[in-house]
């Protein structure tokens, strides 16, 4: 403000010299006395000094007396204002550092570190820069003051917010006591509260019984179904060791499913002859159905034994058929050998050593193809698959064995008289070379035996 004083003399000092320059006249400036009057010219001892020009003033000296007359005036008002600013401000910085110190939760330390920077920062002298239009000074102030007090507002309303406090030993702030009303709706929270958590430990501890009475449930069930399981296992394992030797089981085919077979593990090479021989046991009607079948890729026909129907039994080589006069339906055992050589395609049928049928022309000189799959009890549509329940077979079979050449008769009917006993060369009748599928049955027999005791 007191450059702008300053600024302002100048400007019209200049002024006056250019006036004064242009009529011919000369003025002296000189520092103004406390409580002189501005326009007239003092000498150096504080005199008044005439100009130069005569005894009265013209228009233009007039005219700048009055101009600076009122700027002064105005001067001394903003400074009233001012200054009357300024002592508005400083209370309200006093009461808002007050308050502010009451409502700061910080620790001692913190707080009192704070609460320094912030009496620096509020007892500043902020009228240094303001605008020097007077309009601007006084928006500029009003808004100043409008902040402050919007401040204090809060600060007082966050304070009666707060519960009271008292200054307690050591300078840290503790808490009133709270109203009677206000621990008695505390009490009775905690106590529902309270209630509440006793019936979920309860719940709990209810569901942790029930949890615990299925689970030992379960476990029973569980226990319960592996000793049936053991007890199962135990007896397939007894029946299997009463085997007397590899060769004395039987496989069990009770129904005329799609589902129930064997499966010999090994299979054929390549062959130009066999001989096939197996004891059979059926009653099924019309027609046994398929004791074994042997299928090949792209040929599931390579070798079959079927009775389908009422037709009579039925050997395919290569899915050519050959009608076989046998007769085994009775229900009981009988020995079966079929033998085959691809010269001529000539074969022959056996049944219980006797020899009741020959023929040729059944698939002349074809090789029988290896790789293939030997299935018991049912006839493949694909290999090793697809079977059709209307053509499986019904019964028992035993010593199911294979050879890759004719045999003589007299050792089919040392076989079929059980004087002689030959395992067949390409597959033997042993426990470990036979499995049973879909419900199918092994079980333990001396067929010599059991024959002996049907007759």
């Amino acid at each position: 403000m007191l450059a702008f004083t300053v600024g302002l003399l100048y400007l019209v000092g200049g002024r006056t010299l250019r006036a004064q320059d242009a009529t011919g006249s000369r003025f002296v400036c000189n520092a103004i006395p406390p409580g002189a009057e501005p326009g007239c010219g003092y000498g150096p001892a504080g005199n008044r000094v005439q100009s130069g020009g005569g005894g009265g003033s013209s228009p233009a000296e007039d005219e700048l007396r009055n101009t600076i007359i009122q700027l002064r005036e105005t001067i001394l008002q903003q400074k009233e204002t001012i200054v009357s600013q300024q002592g508005t401000i400083k209370e309200l910085n006093s009461k808002l550092a007050r308050c502010e110190a009451a409502a700061d939760e910080s620790p001692p330390q913190g707080k009192s570190r704070g609460q320094g920077s912030r009496r620096k920062e509020y007892g500043k002298n902020t009228m240094g820069d303001l605008p020097r239009d007077p309009g601007e000074t006084i928006d500029q102030l009003g808004k100043t003051m409008q902040s402050l007090k919007g401040r204090l507002e809060s600060l007082e309303q966050q304070q009666l917010r707060l519960p009271s406090t008292n200054v307690s030993t050591g300078g840290i702030p503790a808490l009133a006591p709270l109203p009677t009303e206000l621990r008695e709706l505390l009490r009775q929270r905690l106590g529902a509260l309270e209630s509440q958590l006793l019936r979920k430990v309860a719940e709990l501890e209810e569901e942790k019984s029930q949890l615990y009475n299925e689970t030992a449930a379960h476990r029973q069930r569980t226990e319960n179904t592996l000793n049936s399981l053991l007890e199962r296992i135990t007896e397939l394992e007894k029946n299997n060791n009463a085997f007397k030797s590899p060769e004395d089981f039987k496989v069990s085919l009770p129904l005329r499913t799609n589902y129930l077979y064997g499966r010999i593990k090994k299979s054929l090479p390549e062959m130009y002859a066999f001989t096939v021989c197996m004891w059979l046991k059926s009653s099924a009607s019309p027609g046994i159905g398929t004791p074994f079948s042997y299928g090949v890729p792209g040929q599931a026909n390579e070798i079959v034994l079927i009775e389908w129907g009422n037709n009579p039994i039925e050997l395919l080589v290569n899915d050519k058929v050959a009608q076989l006069p046998l007769s085994v339906s009775d229900g009981r055992w009988h020995h079966i050998c079929i033998t085959w050589t691809t010269r001529d395609g000539f074969w022959e049928a056996y049944q219980d050593g006797e020899r009741l049928g020959t023929g040729d022309n059944l698939a002349p000189w074809h090789p029988i193809k290896p790789g293939g799959v030997i299935i018991l009890g049912q006839e493949q549509d694909i290999v090793g698959g697809r079977f059709d329940a209307t053509q499986a077979f019904v019964g028992e079979l035993s010593q199911f064995n294979m050879w890759d050449r004719v045999l003589r008769p007299v050792d089919i009917m040392g076989m079929a008289n059980c004087s002689a006993y030959m395992p067949g060369n390409v597959i033997p009748w042993i426990d470990a070379n036979v499995e049973v599928l879909g419900g199918a049955t092994k079980a333990a027999l001396e067929i010599c035996e059991d024959r002996a005791f049907d007759s």
